[in-house]
Formats: C-alpha cells, sequence, structure tokens
C-alpha cells in the first residue's frame, strides 16, 4: 500500500476488531516479552512505510519505549501521556453510551441522556400530531392542486 502511495496508519496493542484473538478488550503488552514484540513491530511498521502508529491499550511505560524506538509518531489511546499525541472515540468523549466505557476514556460531556430525552419528545409529538407541524411542510397554490383534479 505504501508503495503504491496510500497513506498508512500502524496500530499496536489492543486492536478492537481483533480483540477476540487477543483474549478480549485487554491491555496488551504487559510481560517483558510482550512488550518487546510491540516494540520491534512498531520498529518494523516504521520501516514498512507507516506515517504514525496508534498504541492501544498498553502501559505507558511500554508507549513510552515505542516512541522512543521509532522516528514516526505515536497516538495513543489508553497508552497514557508519553506518546506523541492523543485520540479518543468521539463517542466516548461525548458520552454518547452508558453501558461500556474503557477505563481510559474520560467522559466530557453525557450526550446520551440529552439524545435520548429528545428522541422521547420526538416520539411523542409525532404520536400526538404535534410534528411535524405547517411550518415544517411545504406548500403548493391551491389552483395547482385544482387542476390536478381526482387522482384516484
Amino acid at each position: 500500500m505504501v508503495e503504491a502511495g496510500i497513506p498508512v496508519q500502524g496500530h499496536l496493542g489492543l486492536t478492537p476488531q481483533s480483540a477476540a484473538q487477543l483474549g478480549g478488550f485487554k491491555v496488551q503488552g504487559k510481560t517483558a516479552e510482550a512488550a518487546k514484540v510491540l516494540i520491534e513491530d512498531a520498529q518494523a511498521l516504521a520501516e514498512a512505510g507507516c506515517f504514525s502508529i496508534v498504541l492501544e491499550a498498553i502501559p505507558s511505560s511500554i508507549a513510552e519505549m515505542v516512541t522512543e524506538a521509532v522516528p514516526i509518531p505515536t497516538i495513543g489511546i489508553g497508552a497514557g501521556p508519553r506518546c506523541d499525541g492523543q485520540v479518543l472515540v468521539i463517542h466516548d468523549v461525548l458520552g454518547l453510551f452508558d453501558r461500556f466505557v474503557p477505563r481510559f476514556v474520560k467522559k466530557y460531556a453525557k450526550l446520551d441522556e440529552v439524545i435520548m430525552k429528545a428522541l422521547v419528545q420526538y416520539r411523542e409529538e409525532v404520536e400526538q400530531g404535534i410534528f411535524p407541524g405547517p411550518e415544517h411542510g411545504f406548500m403548493i397554490d391551491e389552483q395547482e392542486t385544482r387542476k390536478l383534479g381526482n387522482t384516484r
């Protein structure tokens, strides 16, 4: 992909799409052997031409070692403060879900409550015939409507 000119970002540690093979949604790189593999994999990704690497759910000290071992930026998500940058999933930051929140997420809002209230109000207004009102629709001149005659 890199050779074809397509930018590639690596992803190490917990990869949610592979969580089942990794033993579930668990911190990765918690042993010296596993940490060494992460560092080696990061170096291989850099050598392969990745423009950066996401480090997800790995110990902070290991993320720092990876960051020091590669010449490309590291972006942490649950990897501590020593990565070159940070990222969180916007749905988690905004608090759109309350059932599962990863330990490394800080909710900056609880929009799930606001959204649920809005959806309940919408449903009630539709059921009661309040929405849509005349101001939410479009009109046609009555003469034009009469020209149609009976279309049944």
